[in-house]
């Protein structure tokens, strides 16, 4: 089951960099805001359709939830809407490889600390040196 995780993982971030590239075109064409806007209403759409037919959670119980659990839509406007904005002018490449550097620093922190209900996990010696490899590989990117 392991496996599966990462190898969804390395689909979803394969998926992000066609997202990325595609979504800068179209927000070429009809506007950046209007491109995340059609991203999550499509989004939406999608979902309610599939949460009608296989859905099993407890939606009603949403405003019963930690308020800061309810953060993550608008973090996905602020990651969808960046992406659109910068692709268009530093690359596809570049803005991913910086995305996966804003997430490994972020998330070891959150780890580091034990936040968010996360699994506790020291910063240490392997993990700052693999965020400096990726800083060089944006540089070399570059």
């Amino acid at each position: 089951m392991r496996y599966l995780a990462y190898l969804l993982a390395v689909l979803a971030g394969a998926a992000l960099s066609f997202e990325g590239a595609i979504y800068a075109e179209l927000g070429n064409t009809i506007g950046k805001l209007e491109t995340s806007f059609y991203n999550f209403f499509v989004g939406s759409i999608i979902l309610t359709l599939l949460w009608i037919f296989f859905g099993k959670g407890r939606l009603s119980y949403t405003l019963e939830a930690p308020k800061w659990t309810l953060l993550g839509g608008m973090l996905g406007v602020v990651y969808l809407t960046s992406i659109v904005v910068s692709v268009p002018f530093v690359g596809v490449g570049l803005s991913m490889v910086s995305v996966i550097i804003g997430q490994l620093i972020m998330s070891m922190i959150i780890e580091h600390y034990g936040w968010l209900g996360s699994i506790g996990a020291k910063i240490n010696k392997e993990k700052v040196f693999a965020v400096i490899s990726m800083i060089i590989a944006l540089i070399l990117v570059y």
